[in-house]
């Protein structure tokens, strides 16, 4: 594959495991607390996009990350002086990279022309990552799917990848799913559209310079050994959210000469301080809590963990109690 690959090599990003970015998810608390679970992961903040920052609460849109991880920020935008100028300000807030989500299906990201719809565009992309790399020092990247509605012929995904990293981006995560604009919910493109994980492969044979960063369908650190052979990074999703413990052995298993792991006890005792915190300063119980409903998935009392923190967090002047009171119920 011919392109100009002389700006991709400074800015190599090398990292074999992250956690997707999920909008309403991936905020950051639990950003935090997926945080005490690994120290090596990659973590994604929420899409924002260019409008809320430069047009929004920027306190809201640029919270310093409390976490240790590396940490990207995903942005939606389609101008490339507004991203640009958003890429800036998210430097400026120690963020580790930027993300350009080219992988959104749905119809309210369409019609603010950003998300999967750029794909038909790779010049525009082109001129967007062009725009943020000049003012930025961090890695720029995209995330994208296989293709688009008809467009998804491995052409002119070669093409999409090409015309981008000419333009200085070397790190691409690659939904391995086709997105059907039209007809399908984002719901049914993250399901019904079948993965192609031997396409994303084949870009990593193709672009042997680039960083192919995989996502899709991941949901066991077995099966992410074996897309390891194939590509330079895995990326799990919606898995990690329901079974957050999942991360405990990110660490040991695909990172040599790591700590130990922490039992669930222990994670739940060290975000403590982080809820205190967070309440002192006027936050409510539940905006943690949701997060972490899923630590103990599997686990003998599992159901009274999510019914106490379900029921009573919620509550006006829920405190940390709350999360101590549902830790003992489990007896552990």
């Amino acid at each position: 594959m011919q392109y100009n690959n002389q700006n991709t090599k400074k800015k190599r990003i090398d990292k074999q495991f992250s956690v997707a970015p999920m909008l309403d998810w991936t905020d950051q608390h639990c950003r935090y607390f997926y945080g005490l679970l690994t120290s090596k992961a990659w973590l994604y903040t929420e899409m924002v996009t260019t409008g809320a920052i430069l047009h929004g609460d920027k306190q809201r849109f640029l919270t310093e990350n409390k976490a240790e991880n590396p940490i990207a920020y995903q942005l939606g935008g389609s101008n490339p002086i507004d991203l640009a100028r958003c890429a800036q300000m998210i430097e400026d807030a120690g963020y580790n990279e930027v993300n350009l989500n080219i992988g959104c299906p749905s119809d309210r990201v369409q019609s603010g022309r950003f998300g999967a719809c750029l794909m038909a565009e790779p010049d525009l992309v082109a001129d967007c990552v062009q725009a943020m790399q000049r003012l930025v020092s961090i890695p720029v990247t995209v995330k994208s799917r296989i293709g688009i509605d008809d467009k998804d012929s491995y052409q002119e995904l070669t093409n999409f990848i090409s015309t981008i990293a000419t333009a200085g981006c070397n790190t691409f995560i690659i939904h391995a799913r086709k997105a059907w604009l039209k007809g399908l919910s984002p719901k049914q493109n993250r399901e019904i559209p079948p993965l192609q994980y031997d396409v994303v492969y084949k870009i990593k044979n193709d672009f042997p310079e680039l960083n192919i960063i995989l996502n899709g369908g991941v949901t066991s650190l077995d099966s992410s050994k074996v897309i390891l052979k194939n590509v330079d990074g895995v990326m799990m999703g919606r898995e990690v959210y329901h079974n957050p413990y999942i991360l405990a052995e990110v660490d040991t298993q695909l990172f040599a000469g790591s700590k130990l792991i922490k039992t669930r006890q222990q994670v739940v005792l060290e975000l403590i301080p982080y809820i205190q915190q967070y309440i002192l300063g006027g936050g409510r119980l539940h905006s943690i809590t949701r997060h972490i409903l899923g630590l103990f998935h599997g686990v003998s009392g599992a159901r009274k963990w999510r019914r106490i923190l379900s029921e009573k967090a919620p509550k006006s002047g829920a405190d940390e109690s709350i999360v101590l009171e549902a830790l003992n119920s489990i007896g552990l």
